[in-house]
């Protein structure tokens, strides 16, 4: 009998369940349907915060890990946690989901920071290096190097998490007005990069016409989220910059109407799916007369049947495959 695989991860990002949990809580989610699969995983996580003392301490750690226990590949989350397998000892996957590539913008003043500007040269580098690439978006792909050929691998959905909720028992629970068009938004208010300012703006000019309510969902516990998605009458989504947004492909699970600029793979999620629209331009008189025609259909969608394919245990076994296709046939073992 074969031995599973045992893969050492390092991430740069992982929700602090001690206050709300954050925004990448699809990292653990990897994680818990990886090992439900029978991969054996141990996870390195660690924030850089773009101090290089924090990389040299975190890289030293992860050397020690490497010498101490045995494991087939390192999997890196995020093109930065790649530095801490380099030199290689180990094949090395490495998923992409963004920023990482495309650069971190200013929360402030939306354009690219000085280590906005250094994250994508890093993230090069380590693609080189990787003996496997995965992308969460297929446009993330035209960052890397010329010759990289990546694994286009979205992150999944918890189709059991995101189910469907009767619309008054979810409006119940979170205490919103049984009778009030709700559009929901689902961001920090205050990052330049999801603009919650266009979203407001777009609402604005929707209530000239129909009475709307935005409704923000930020900073709650993860598993509020489906409430949210079933108690409104659509989501608007203005992001500047995304990889493979997971709020857009979670309220498709919910069969919750989306509204979004063309943004990420997001076009790709919404083509056909009737009640949803990707809009021309970014402009809040174009946002908001999709939001108008959203709602004045009055329906749910029914895009759930559309993102079955990405709940998390198909994404899981796409991820194993390319575990798989590194091993080859053979086993690192150290």
């Amino acid at each position: 009998m074969t031995a599973p695989i045992r893969v050492l991860m390092i991430t740069s990002d992982w929700p602090d369940h001690a206050s709300w949990g954050g925004t990448a809580t699809f990292i653990p989610r990897q994680v818990d349907f990886l090992r439900a699969a029978g991969v054996g995983v141990d996870v390195f996580k660690f924030r850089g915060g773009g101090k290089p003392i924090r990389y040299a301490t975190a890289w030293l750690d992860v050397q020690r890990r490497l010498r101490r226990e045995r494991y087939d590949l390192v999997h890196a989350q995020f093109g930065q946690s790649g530095l801490l397998a380099l030199p290689k000892h180990l094949p090395l996957v490495v998923t992409f989901r963004g920023d990482d590539l495309e650069g971190v913008l200013s929360d402030t003043t939306g354009q690219l920071t000085p280590r906005g500007r250094l994250l994508p040269l890093l993230s090069r580098v380590v693609s080189r290096r990787a003996d496997a690439t995965i992308v969460v978006s297929a446009h993330l792909s035209a960052f890397l190097h010329r010759g990289a050929q990546p694994h286009v691998i979205p992150s999944g959905i918890d189709m059991e998490r995101f189910r469907l909720i009767p619309r008054a028992e979810a409006r119940r629970y979170l205490g919103l007005a049984p009778d009030r068009r709700l559009v929901l938004f689902v961001g920090s208010p205050t990052s330049t990069r999801k603009r919650y300012a266009l979203a407001q703006q777009a609402v604005a000019i929707v209530t000239r016409s129909l009475p709307t309510e935005l409704v923000l969902g930020w900073a709650v516990p993860h598993d509020q989220v489906p409430y949210f998605m079933n108690a409104c009458d659509a989501l608007v989504f203005t992001s500047r910059q995304e990889g493979s947004p997971n709020v857009v492909k979670e309220a498709l699970a919910c069969n919750l109407p989306v509204v979004s600029v063309a943004v990420g793979d997001v076009p790709e999620r919404l083509r056909g799916v009737t009640g949803c629209e990707v809009c021309a331009d970014e402009q809040p008189e174009t946002i908001a007369a999709a939001l108008v025609r959203a709602l004045g259909r009055g329906e749910r969608t029914t895009s759930r049947e559309v993102v079955r394919e990405l709940d998390e245990r198909n994404i899981t076994q796409r991820v194993i495959g390319v575990y798989h296709s590194v091993l080859g046939n053979g086993r690192s073992a150290r």
